[in-house]
């Protein structure tokens, strides 16, 4: 398994806030595109990273309505996106 963090691309001082509102999954998937294409990754790169295949990157990138949360998580841990979920007021 490999280590993100060893990775020659790594680098945390690259990464940035954006807050950005998501509706759906094609919405989020081309938001970890234009993420990745950021950080001058590969899509076989980052699964490589997330432990997750190169498939799954490319059908979350694509907008795939059925992906892997878990796996999800992972992929947005290795790129640096962080996300808030916001319950109703009085919940």
């Amino acid at each position: 398994m490999l280590d993100f963090c060893d990775m020659p691309w790594y680098d945390t001082e690259r990464y940035h806030k954006e807050e950005v509102g998501m509706t759906d999954v094609k919405e989020l998937g081309a938001f970890v595109a234009k993420v990745r294409k950021e950080q001058g990754i590969t899509q076989l790169q980052l699964s490589q990273a997330a432990s997750v295949g190169r498939r799954f990157v490319v059908e979350l990138e694509r907008g795939k309505e059925s992906i892997h949360v878990g796996k999800l998580f992972k992929v947005l841990d290795v790129l640096g996106i962080g996300f808030e979920l916001i319950a109703p007021e009085g919940v």
